[in-house]
């Protein structure tokens, strides 16, 4: 089904149709639209149209504008505003095919010479369409379209960045892959204004979404750019705020708090059928947290202690740390016929309040034997000096 051909532009007619079928809230808007349009001052009225799209009493009329106004001197104004008002008016056909079509005929209308980023927002419009309407494979292929465009761009602007991330958030979100939702999911909020941009109930939804994916990406072994985003605040008085308090579990590796919230753990029937996984990973962000609490020059531990810190049994503790090995969250070697793990460097973290302060202790102790040192070197340096 294809969109009809809008008929040419009559100016006088298309005002006084406007002036007579919406409210007169808007009557000053077309007012403007057609002193602007008579001058020829395209930018001045691109602005006025893009600030008319954004009323919300202005809905209704948005196609109608864009099909019999805007589609007169689309040529002539800047090729990345005419794409985010297309985006702006898509949304307000539900006939799915109509609404294809509509993006469609856009960006082939599109002169992507002169602007890539219009082709890259369109393109990732177009794949959230279609994933909408449950063409993934679709999606995907306009997915991989815009970001060989996205790629080789820089300077982009935060909005074409934000379409294409919100939609390859919500491909991988339909396909429960859990590493690249966050990811891309990360990459979307930083694109936007979570307060001005998402509304109380997409900020929650997102920012459960993301603990979810955050305990089940199997690679994902740190929270850190998470647990500072604001968007964890939204789970704050909530039934799901006790996902916070477990996301700051694992980043703890904190065995004992993990088992007392593990009787939450049915009210996400998900979390519950992966429980085995989670355990093993509360226990490697254990093992992670052992060795970050050791000083550089005492992280030999023995299969014992290891046990004893992730609350294993000690012929569990080889795998566990061969485990941690092959994720990169550890450096070092395991001698296994002494049962000892020798570990020469751990993952960075973000710390809890409670880790600083223990890092701070160290870094005092740190300092004071460098102090003991520089005493005891001191006089050797005098006597040679003199």
């Amino acid at each position: 089904m294809a969109l009809p051909t809008p008929p040419k532009l009559v100016l006088d007619d298309f005002i006084a149709t406007a002036l007579s079928s919406t409210p007169r809230e808007l009557h000053a808007y077309f007012e403007s639209f057609k002193s602007l349009y008579t001058r020829k001052l395209w930018h001045q009225l691109t602005k006025k149209l893009l600030e008319f799209f954004d009323v919300p009493a202005a809905r209704p009329f948005r196609v109608d504008v864009f099909e019999r106004f805007v589609r007169d001197f689309e040529t002539k104004i800047n090729q990345l505003r005419l794409a985010e008002m297309g985006v702006k008016v898509a949304k307000d056909i539900d006939n799915p095919q109509i609404h294809l079509t509509f993006l469609t005929s856009l960006v082939s209308r599109i002169d992507t010479k002169v602007s890539k980023e219009a082709h890259v927002l369109l393109l990732a419009s177009i794949a959230h369409a279609k994933l909408l309407y449950g063409d993934l494979e679709g999606t995907r292929l306009d997915m991989d379209e815009a970001w060989k465009v996205l790629d080789r761009l820089e300077n982009v602007e935060s909005g074409v960045n934000a379409a294409y991330y919100g939609v390859a958030a919500d491909y991988y979100k339909a396909k429960a892959e859990y590493a690249p939702y966050y990811r891309n999911s990360l990459l979307y909020l930083a694109c936007v204004d979570i307060e001005k941009d998402m509304s109380p109930e997409e900020r929650l939804a997102r920012a459960h979404d993301l603990s979810i994916s955050a305990f089940l990406g199997d690679t994902i072994y740190n929270f850190g750019e998470l647990l500072m985003h604001p968007i964890l605040d939204a789970l704050n008085r909530t039934q799901h705020e006790w996902l916070k308090k477990l996301l700051f579990t694992f980043n703890e590796g904190n065995i004992g708090k993990f088992e007392a919230l593990a009787p939450l753990f049915p009210k996400e029937a998900i979390l519950q059928e992966n429980f085995g996984f989670l355990r093993q990973k509360i226990c490697l962000m254990a093992l992670i947290e052992s060795v970050f609490k050791r000083h550089a020059n005492n992280r030999t531990m023995s299969f014992e202690t290891i046990a004893d810190e992730t609350r294993l049994p000690v012929n569990e503790v080889e795998h566990l740390v061969m485990k941690a090995l092959s994720l990169k969250l550890i450096k070092g070697s395991l001698d296994q016929v002494d049962q000892k793990a020798l570990i020469t460097w751990v993952q960075p973290r973000v710390l809890s309040r409670e880790q600083i302060g223990g890092l701070a202790t160290r870094l005092e102790e740190w300092v004071d034997k460098l102090s003991k040192v520089d005493e005891r070197i001191a006089p050797e340096v005098l006597v040679q000096g003199s």
